[in-house]
């Protein structure tokens, strides 16, 4: 029953692959690249210096829910629509586990741990909405399934949380980082 509403939610998006080439075109740019928005957000906010520790926190959560990845991955394995001869594939992709997906995992990490804190909710709650479109892109262009956008979410919204949880015994360790920085950059 769950399978047939993953393949049926899959052939629903992914039948509008191939219609639109500039639809398509925007799919595949957001599927492959969406995660560097990302990466400079957090780049961003590590050079506002106020907000270093938010983008270390972000770093951790995004390492903890990429770990979790690799352990799913590890213990259940969920081939690719396109492993199974379904849908149209936009973008060639290596034959591994489709759940959860790393790249909407990471986008989504980096949102939720933004979106705990107050004074970055704004672009936590922006950055979401990206990664989400680009978790919907990714099973747009035929690379994942529903289900495994939906895994990466409650797989982000965890690690997230446990990183926001020990953030204040993460402290020491963001303060030896931001040491490290500032003395390099004094030099």
């Amino acid at each position: 029953m769950i399978s047939e509403l993953n393949i049926a939610m899959f052939n629903y998006i992914n039948h509008f692959a191939g219609t639109n080439p500039i639809l398509d075109y925007a799919a595949i740019i957001a599927a492959k690249y969406m995660p560097i928005i990302f990466i400079l957000w957090v780049v961003y906010l590590w050079f506002k210096n106020k907000y270093q520790n938010t983008a270390l926190y972000c770093f951790y959560a995004s390492i903890l829910g990429l770990s979790f990845n690799f352990i799913i991955g590890s213990f259940y394995y969920h081939p690719r629509p396109f492993m199974l001869h379904l849908g149209k594939l936009l973008v060639l992709h290596s034959s591994d586990s489709s759940f959860p997906s790393d790249h909407t995992t990471f986008m989504l990490s980096i949102a939720f741990t933004l979106i705990y804190f107050r004074k970055t909710r704004t672009s936590g709650l922006i950055l979401f909405v990206l990664g989400f479109l680009g978790g919907f892109a990714r099973v747009f262009v035929g690379i994942h399934f529903p289900f495994d956008i939906i895994g990466s979410a409650v797989v982000a919204i965890f690690s997230s949380f446990i990183i926001y949880s020990l953030r204040t015994r993460l402290k020491p360790l963001n303060n030896l980082f931001i040491s490290l920085y500032s003395s390099l950059i004094r030099r």
